[in-house]
């Protein structure tokens, strides 16, 4: 389809509540979303880290799974330990096609009933559905959520800035879920995110997500922050992110995602791929994703070659950029993996020069999850 008939872009409920903020708005995954407000990315980057960002993420996809045993028919597809996992429960695992290959990345929390709320990324839930109801069969019915609205409020004062608002939802685990009235409106909370800190997201009607996300930001902890600073945030805890660092040519092995795959998966295989991962499991892959550290102070951005001290190219950056908590350029590639250990000096192409720098430890900057 030609940009002149491109579908218009799609809007979250709290599109009017941006233009409010003086957010600047971009394309994404689809959508009309802020990239940035008037404080810009770096200071929103740094008050997440030092306080808490609200984070409209209303533009991933929302399913309900349900049925006969949704756990076990989702297991079918990915090669996290589903049936395993408890109530008010959730788990990031990896939708996964017959070669391995990562189709998407995704959480899943068990319901009360039973039932699977699943979030997948934005721009491969339509391909997702149609997927999972082709390979789920009849027995799970695969709902999409597309009158529900999701926010993230992320940083260390984000379980302060909810104890306000409902008893109990302060006290959740990380990877824990709860049903809870926030500001009058009924929502489920999880305590996660993708930002390498402490915080939640939170799953609510579309109607009532202006409200609520006009009452967190009147909490004087709360700012409003857009896709720049989750970026660089997600970079820094060294997350991937789908479609640069992930994707269907890539395994979980390959990506330095094995710990998503519980060890009855591991023992029992049954998910498709399995062949090639427990290969790769037992034998190692040819190539892994690093972080790397450039030792000067030019960042090296997606598509930046690796090579190696004889200019033999030996990967590529899928993820890069200036790091504001790190103080330095950071980025994330797959290398060879003879060139994956810790310290190995590496190059990077910038600009049509060589720059020095080396595979460093992943994250770069400690995960504050909250583990009771």
């Amino acid at each position: 389809m030609s940009a002149d008939h491109a579908p218009p872009l799609q809007r979250t409920p709290l599109y009017s509540l941006h233009q409010s903020l003086g957010a600047r708005m971009v394309p994404f995954a689809g959508y009309e979303m802020p990239v940035q407000y008037t404080a810009g990315i770096l200071a929103e980057h740094l008050h997440t880290r030092a306080a808490a960002g609200l984070f409209d993420v209303s533009h991933m996809g929302q399913l309900r799974l349900a049925g006969i045993d949704p756990a076990a028919a989702l297991e079918t597809q990915v090669p996290g330990d589903l049936r395993g996992l408890g109530p008010m429960r959730l788990r990031y695992t990896l939708l996964l096609n017959d070669d391995g290959g990562i189709l998407d990345d995704l959480m899943a929390t068990r319901l009360g009933d039973g039932g699977l709320l699943v979030v997948v990324n934005a721009a491969t839930k339509d391909a997702d559905v149609a997927h999972l109801r082709d390979r789920l069969g009849g027995g799970v019915s695969v709902d999409r959520l597309d009158d529900r609205a999701l926010l993230a409020l992320q940083g260390p004062a984000a379980a302060g800035v909810l104890r306000r608002l409902a008893d109990g939802v302060a006290g959740l685990a990380f990877m824990s879920a709860a049903e809870a009235t926030l500001d009058g409106h009924q929502c489920l909370v999880t305590r996660s995110g993708y930002t390498g800190e402490d915080g939640f997201e939170i799953s609510l009607p579309a109607a009532a997500a202006p409200a609520l996300a006009t009452r967190l930001l009147a909490e004087p902890e709360v700012a409003p922050v857009g896709l720049g600073a989750r970026d660089s945030l997600r970079l820094e805890g060294g997350l991937c992110l789908y479609g640069h660092d992930i994707d269907a040519t890539t395994t979980p092995v390959e990506a330095d995602l094995a710990w998503t795959i519980g060890k009855r998966r591991r023992e029992h295989g049954g998910f498709p791929g399995a062949a090639v991962i427990l290969r790769q499991l037992a034998q190692g892959p040819a190539r892994l994703r690093v972080g790397i550290r450039p030792d000067e102070r030019a960042p090296a951005r997606e598509g930046t070659p690796i090579v190696n001290s004889t200019g033999e190219q030996i990967g590529r950056v899928t993820s890069g950029g200036y790091g504001p908590s790190v103080g330095a350029p950071v980025a994330m590639g797959y290398v060879a993996a003879a060139y994956a250990a810790e310290g190995t000096p590496l190059s990077l192409i910038v600009r049509g020069a060589a720059r020095p720098a080396h595979v460093a430890p992943l994250p770069f900057v400690p995960h504050r999850y909250h583990r009771p």
